[in-house]
């Protein structure tokens, strides 16, 4: 007999690639993405989207998306964006995270890598 599902303890979760690479190869944190995700936190506070049952607004290190960036990705949809500015983020915060309609033109290219 199986456990009744839970649901989850965030709806979403969205994850900033921060990751600075030394070596000159393209990264996310030569894009301000740390400017990115603060912009995102304090948007998510600001329209009440944060704390459980709701959004988390992560960091991470690289994601391997390196192509297409800077990259945020948010689950549990799995679904990846490329951004360029503040106002991206509010479209992205706004249409997803609080209204659940992916931002079509801000989807990352599934071919880009590293």
């Amino acid at each position: 007999m199986t456990a009744p599902a839970q649901p989850p303890y965030f709806e979403h979760h969205i994850f900033f690639c921060l990751n600075k690479r030394e070596n000159g190869e393209a990264c996310c944190a030569d894009h301000d993405a740390q400017a990115a995700f603060e912009r995102c936190k304090s948007q998510v506070k600001a329209r009440g989207l944060n704390g459980p049952g709701k959004v988390r607004v992560n960091k991470a290190g690289c994601m391997d998306r390196c192509q297409g960036g800077p990259i945020a990705v948010v689950y549990p949809e799995g679904t990846w964006y490329t951004y360029v500015d503040a106002s991206d983020i509010d479209e992205i915060v706004e249409s997803h995270l609080q209204n659940g309609k992916v931002v079509e033109r801000l989807l990352t290219p599934p071919h880009l890598g590293r």
